[in-house]
């Protein structure tokens, strides 16, 4: 049974306001007695200082930053919500460090900047650097979330846009399942995607790298294609390498014959006659939040066989939760520098292996199966010592 979003709402404001946030800050080591000061702070700590600037490595030893990720936003699109700006992305970046810490053991801290100029932020993460062993990027708009994140790959410690590749992992693993639900392979398939910002690129990007081959992606104004005059430079792109047919209509066209039909906009794009107009056993994932771009009981009388949404109070939850705490957690275990493209296919196939007989309404873990992280981590983990990219 679902519950209203008006209920829902005042009743996370009331425990937001109960517990003033999500987070606070606990100590590790002891503090009983002046022997404790003396070894945690003066003059012991002094000798730990020198030791860590004479090897700066054993920061990672020695201090917390080897198990601290930063939540860094500039609250540009905050959820589906919107410019919220800093102060209104905050309780999401509380959020997401809650899910780091109670699911892949990371400590996490957020930390929303009034700036929203690409180049500020490029330094202000910078700077930040040494305090941290990774960086989680997160509802910072497109087209500059692209150019942020790739100036940010040699900074020495993961830069990871989680609305770009969190969820491209999450539904690559949803596509690999659903497919094998319906008896379908990736290959021969045809997937539309509606939203054509950060998150639908980076899934399209990740569906190819795994082999499909027949993608279109819709945006506001209508199919992405090669030549279009008006697309940003992210949109160029991966307009080379999708609908090669030249599809030029809008998201009703785009989708008929659809095997595969992939939500990353806003709510009530499609109704149940665009899910007839699918191909056969077709596959909704409608992940836009908190209002799908169909929702369910539509996309279930218009003929889809497997059906899943961002939300938790549906059966197949999408939701990037099943993989930024594991992908951290794996590469702060092996201090890699970035997160490569083959770990965050290894996170995919890993996720997806989790599901041992996927089912109709099972083609995922639950958000909050705290086995999860764990394995994603391995994997990340062994990837990175199999193809060091250095």
């Amino acid at each position: 049974m679902t519950t209203s979003s008006g209920d829902i709402g005042q009743r996370a404001i009331d425990l937001h306001r109960q517990y003033q946030g999500k987070l606070s800050i606990n100590a590790r080591m002891p503090l009983r007695n002046a022997d404790d000061l003396s070894l945690a702070y003066t003059p012991g700590v002094g000798h730990v200082s020198m030791a860590v600037a004479n090897d700066p490595s054993l920061s990672y030893e020695l201090t917390g930053r080897g198990r601290t990720v930063a939540v860094v936003s500039d609250g540009s699109a905050v959820l589906g919500l919107g410019n919220l700006g800093p102060l209104g992305a905050m309780p999401v970046m509380e959020g997401k460090c809650l899910l780091f810490k109670e699911l892949g053991g990371v400590d996490a801290v957020p930390i929303v900047l009034d700036t929203q100029d690409a180049d500020e932020i490029v330094m202000i993460v910078k700077n930040l650097a040494p305090s941290f062993g990774g960086i989680n990027l997160e509802d910072i708009s497109a087209p500059r979330c692209f150019d942020i994140e790739e100036r940010l790959q040699d900074i020495g410690i993961p830069v990871f846009h989680d609305d770009q590749h969190g969820t491209a992992i999450v539904t690559m693993a949803a596509v690999t399942n659903a497919l094998r639900v319906v008896g379908k392979n990736l290959g021969e398939v045809k997937v539309v995607f509606s939203g054509a910002g950060a998150a639908g690129i980076a899934c399209a990007q990740m569906l190819l790298k795994a082999g499909a081959s027949n993608l279109i992606l819709v945006d506001s104004k209508g199919s992405i294609y090669d030549g279009r005059p008006d697309l940003n430079h992210a949109k160029r792109d991966i307009a080379k390498v999708t609908n090669r047919e030249g599809i030029t209509g809008d998201i009703h066209e785009a989708i008929v014959g659809a095997d595969v039909f992939i939500g990353l906009s806003s709510p009530g794009v499609i109704d149940r006659e665009d899910v007839k107009r699918m191909a056969p056993d077709a596959i909704v994932l409608a992940m836009a939040n908190p209002t799908p771009e169909i929702m369910p009981d539509e996309a279930k009388a218009g003929g889809a066989v497997v059906i899943g949404t961002g939300r938790s109070d549906f059966p197949n939850q999408v939701n990037n939760v099943l993989a930024f705490p594991g992908v951290f957690k794996g590469a702060l275990s092996v201090r890699a520098p970035r997160v490569t493209a083959e770990m965050q296919i290894a996170a995919a196939i890993a996720l997806a292996n989790l599901v041992e007989v996927p089912g109709v309404e099972n083609i995922l873990p639950e958000a909050l199966d705290r086995a999860v992280a764990p394995v994603i981590a391995n994997a990340v983990a062994e990837a990175w010592r199999a193809n060091p990219a250095r």
